[in-house]
């Protein structure tokens, strides 16, 4: 039942717009929007979404905003809708255009701030549906403070093509595929027309999806929430519900930080790497520590995924897709199998108000089915995302080993300055197998914006050789890469990483086993090309990306581009 109590807006930011005689002038813009006397007086919520036109992973969302701000009325707020940009990277993807992308992660969590700053918003609901916006919107929440409920958009359907389910990296990778002669151009045109055939983000365990995951194990959003598709309208239940929470948590004072602890962070990256998530959450949890204060970096989420089972067998390592999940329970799932075994601190608290064992206490196991395995008989022993370090990467690496049938590669190097040089080799069919691409000078300031390569990834794995050519690079990938591709390599090489220091023919090892990445030349040898070493100066000299990568951070600590909660001389939430 919602409860309707009238809320004391003495200590509420909205009290700055809204109370005494002084805000005569800001009731008046209110009025003038149709608002009441008695909604005025209610707490204002921002409900903030990423709607827009780019790409299917958005578009249901001005549909779900409605159903929150009716969730939000009904408990006694008063919602006040408002959009921000989204990058969508299944376009981006493979040109220039993908230097925007990680960049747009910090100007959805910055253009949100300075909407709920200059309106005084008491709350915040948040529903996002592409791989950046995701984080972004958590950021914000973090960092603004005020009571706050995530929402995600939800999945898309599988498309269906010759008898099986498809996602947008069968695309990717039938490009691959139609340039080395494996499939017809009549082919690719039809899986292209019938990879998506519905709203919502991509389909499997990519960046959005593991990002949905994330906001339920970290507990900014209601359980069980992310796991509806984007088409099915229950969804707008959840958004609904969604809303009423978040003014049940601004009577009881509860916070975004109040729920994102260290332990909710460890809680986060546990299921991530439980099932065989995208690399990017190694890059997007570390930012949202950071927004609280709290050191969690690259080399941190690391040691959770390395210790924890992979249980879940979902595309792009596996073999199910994010409504396979749906249909055996969903995110709920996972969680109560790792909670029972010990994985997950049950004692977090969440949006419910109550901890996350509260919250999966009625959970049971699902029988007869294939998509989520008992810790006892996991996939593997160990996350499908692990860590690594050496002379190569001192400030750490990542690497999804999912679904890889071995752990270890060494070979000679071939080094590519860009992306585009890269995959104009593969689809050439220039590459040797038993080579280690090297992709440098793509990070957050020399790329910028730490590019990602599934253009590459995908096209090495449509020609049949994901696991015959390995690639290292200081960029990263998509949640959809599979393949033995190593990214966040830290230092990047234009910050002086030992990644710039690479010529053609150095023989690297990458051991996903040890965690090691090791390029064997000498210390004093490379210390000789570090003299003679100088930056690659890129092309981005004016506008957003030259601003970004005057401030943006080490990829192995979140890539961020201000100095964090850590600094802060007060909360917005208490001014």
């Amino acid at each position: 039942m919602t409860n309707n109590t009238p809320i004391d807006k003495s200590k509420l930011p909205s009290r700055h717009t809204t109370v005494g005689p002084t805000s005569a002038a800001h009731r008046a813009m209110l009025y003038a929007m149709g608002l009441s006397k008695e909604q005025i007086a209610q707490p204002l919520v921002g409900v903030v979404t990423t709607w827009n036109e780019a790409a299917p992973c958005n578009i249901t969302l001005s549909r779900q905003a409605q159903a929150a701000k009716k969730g939000v009325a009904a408990a006694g707020g008063t919602p006040r809708e408002f959009t921000t940009i989204t990058v969508t990277d299944g376009i981006a993807m493979g040109h220039a255009g993908m230097h925007s992308s990680l960049a747009s992660r910090e100007v959805i969590a910055d253009s949100v701030e300075l909407s709920v700053r200059a309106h005084c918003y008491d709350a915040l609901v948040g529903l996002a549906g592409c791989d950046k916006t995701l984080p972004g919107l958590m950021m914000a929440m973090l960092r603004l403070n005020v009571p706050s409920v995530f929402v995600y958009g939800g999945t898309i359907l599988p498309g269906r093509f010759k008898g099986r389910d498809v996602t947008i990296v069968d695309v990717f990778e039938g490009v691959g595929a139609n340039a080395a002669g494996k499939m017809s151009d009549a082919d690719l045109e039809h899986l292209e027309q019938v990879a998506l055939p519905t709203g919502g983000s991509c389909g499997g365990q990519f960046t959005a999806n593991t990002m949905a995951c994330v906001s339920e194990a970290i507990g900014l959003a209601l359980p069980g929430s992310a796991g509806t598709p984007a088409p099915y309208e229950s969804r707008d239940r959840w958004c609904v519900a969604s809303g009423e929470q978040v003014v049940e948590l601004i009577r009881r004072n509860i916070r975004p930080r109040d729920i994102v602890t260290r332990k909710a962070l460890e809680n986060a990256a546990r299921v991530v790497a439980a099932t065989g998530g995208s690399t990017n959450a190694a890059l997007h949890l570390p930012a949202m520590a950071h927004e609280c204060g709290i050191k969690f970096d690259l080399t941190d989420v690391a040691e959770i995924f390395r210790s924890t089972p992979y249980i879940a067998d979902l595309m792009p390592g596996g073999k199910y897709t994010a409504v396979d999940l749906y249909s055996v329970g969903g995110i709920p799932v996972v969680m109560k199998e790792l909670l029972d075994a010990g994985f997950l601190h049950g004692d977090c608290m969440t949006v419910t108000g109550k901890t996350i064992a509260e919250n999966l206490k009625d959970i049971v196991f699902p029988e007869n089915q294939k998509v989520v395995y008992r810790v006892k008989a996991p996939l593997t022993a160990t996350g499908g995302v692990v860590g690594l370090k050496g002379n190569l990467a001192p400030e750490g690496a990542i690497v999804k080993v999912a679904g890889l049938k071995k752990q270890q590669f060494r070979g000679p190097a071939r080094v590519f300055e860009r992306e585009e040089e890269a995959l104009a080799a593969v689809l050439k069919r220039d590459i040797q197998d038993g080579q280690v691409m090297v992709i440098r000078n793509e990070g957050p300031k020399g790329g910028p914006g730490m590019r990602e390569m599934l253009s590459t990834t995908a096209a090495l794995y449509g020609w049949g050789k994901g696991e015959e050519i390995a690639l290292i690079t200081d960029g990263r990938f998509s949640g959809g890469t599979r393949g033995f591709c190593v990214g966040h390599v830290c230092p990047e090489a234009a910050a002086g990483g030992p990644i710039g220091l690479v010529k053609d023919g150095d023989i690297i090892t990458i051991d996903a086993e040890t965690g090691r990445l090791t390029l064997e030349v000498s210390d004093a040898e490379l210390a000789a090309r570090k003299a003679d070493w100088k930056p690659r100066p890129h092309d981005y000299q004016s506008g957003s990306l030259w601003k970004y990568c005057q401030t943006v951070g080490s990829a192995a600590f979140g890539a961020v581009t201000h100095p964090g909660a850590s600094k802060e001389t007060h909360s917005y939430a208490d001014i």
